[in-house]
């Protein structure tokens, strides 16, 4: 059987603590499964068949309510950065000036 590496505690803000406070389930699994939807335009029903085979009971309402609860958090962690460009909202992940070279953002 191997053994699991133990992972490095670190000290989480207050309102991301509170957020992920009594939790059923680890929160690797929480996020896999927010991902999962997000980016990959899984259905929450996929998601809970998915969990199954996996061996992880969950209700598909439950990924819901982890999505609400998650994306929140993160947006505010991460700060999603947003430039109006051609008269549309785009997402900045990186920007590029005219020669091609990528500028910090």
């Amino acid at each position: 059987m191997i053994k699991k590496a133990p992972t490095p505690r670190t000290v989480l803000a207050p309102e991301v603590a509170k957020i992920l406070k009594r939790l059923h389930h680890p929160l690797d699994v929480m996020l896999m499964c927010v991902r999962s939807c997000v980016a990959y335009g899984l259905s929450l029903r996929n998601l809970e068949e998915m969990m199954a085979e996996c061996g992880t009971d969950v209700d598909h309402s439950t990924v819901h309510r982890w999505a609400i609860k998650l994306l929140l958090v993160l947006e505010k962690a991460f700060g999603v950065a947003s430039a109006k460009s051609s008269g549309q909202w785009k997402y900045l992940y990186r920007a590029v000036d005219e020669a091609g070279d990528a500028i910090d953002c």
